[in-house]
């Protein structure tokens, strides 16, 4: 592993948290290969192996049309998330595919409500690294806990 692929996806984790907290959620996609992977799931159905995910797409259009159905048809408490993440740890690398994890902490900040610890747990990612910028092709959100709060809408 070299200092620059830790870096590239350093910065690309910076942005997709960004990107998500500032609500720029058109652009969330754009993070991901055309063919791409994205779930969130329990730590405790991950260890198990069950598939099935909260969230569930296996293409960069099924999460284009999540955001498209979060701006337009779902209706949900207005928030934002403030996500924390640790350093990548880079796990593999083998030509442009690299493999890492990154635990995280977010917030839900309510409007006119208190702010929230709503999710921990890890990023299970398989990157593809092009130059100077790395895209997912695939991402598995392992919250920590069992328990998901039915306002689950915005995606970690």
């Amino acid at each position: 592993m070299t200092q620059d692929t830790f870096r590239l996806i350093s910065r690309t984790q910076a942005e997709y948290a960004r990107c998500i907290d500032d609500g720029a959620l058109e652009d969330w996609p754009g993070f991901f290969l055309e063919d791409c992977f994205y779930q969130v799931t329990t730590a405790d159905n991950h260890r198990q192996g069950m598939t099935a995910g909260l969230i569930w797409a296996n293409t960069r259009r099924m999460l284009t049309d999540r955001v498209s159905a979060l701006r337009d048809a779902n209706i949900y408490e207005r928030h934002t998330y403030r996500h924390m993440l640790n350093a990548p740890a880079i796990l593999e690398k083998n030509g442009d595919a690299v493999r890492s994890e990154t635990s995280f902490f977010v917030v839900r900040v309510t409007n006119d409500g208190p702010t929230d610890i709503f999710a921990t747990g890890r990023y299970l990612d398989r990157w593809r690294i092009d130059g100077d910028v790395a895209k997912l092709a695939e991402r598995i959100v392992v919250c920590d806990s069992s328990r998901t709060d039915t306002l689950l809408a915005l995606p970690l």
